[in-house]
Order: structure tokens, then sequence, then C-alpha cells
């Protein structure tokens, strides 16, 4: 149930991303997909970091049937760099969604 609920929350923040023109046909470099830094803000851009680091490894996660994080705070970082832009609060609201999804206790 955790999975199917967790990749319908992928799959909204993708969605999300697409019709808001924030999603991308060109991927990062290598150099910022080797990122150290948390959500690599160093090298990309949030919407990067979630469409082609955050999406893939929880998809991959759940194909595989590993254990998904239990502790998780994408919602505050997204309020963080979008909070001049109002049109983006539905997306941070998927975003939030999905933190009190994975904090919740199992």
């Amino acid at each position: 149930m955790l999975y199917s609920q967790t990749q319908r929350k992928l799959q909204q923040i993708a969605q999300c991303l697409q019709q808001l023109g924030m999603w991308s046909t060109t991927p990062p470099s290598a150099q910022a997909m080797a990122s150290t830094a948390p959500f690599a803000c160093d090298l990309m851009a949030l919407e990067q970091w979630l469409q082609f680091i955050f999406i893939p490894r929880m998809q991959a996660l759940i194909d595989a049937g590993q254990v998904l994080p239990s502790q998780i705070a994408i919602a505050p970082m997204a309020q963080h760099v979008w909070q001049d832009n109002p049109q983006l609060q539905p997306l941070i609201a998927i975003l939030n969604q999905l933190d009190m999804l994975l904090n919740e206790p199992r």
C-alpha cells in the first residue's frame, strides 16, 4: 500500500512539473548528477533534482521492493526555493503530502 501511494505521489509530482513547464528533455551534466550537496542544490535547480534524481531513485526502490525513506523533508526546501512563486503552491502541496506519507510511523 505504501508503495502504491508513494508511486501515485511521484506520478503527481511529474505531472505537475510537466503542466508547469518545468519538465526538462535534457538531463543535467554528469558533474551535476554526481553532486553530493543536499538536493544537488549547488549544480542544479530543484525541479531538475526532482525529475532526474529523486523520482528515479524512489521508483527504483519501489521496483526493487526496498525500504522507502522514513524521514524525508522535501516540501520545506521547495517552499524555501519557490516561496515567491504562488503558481508552484500545488506542487509544494504534493511534496508535503509525500513527506507526510513517508514520515508516518510504520
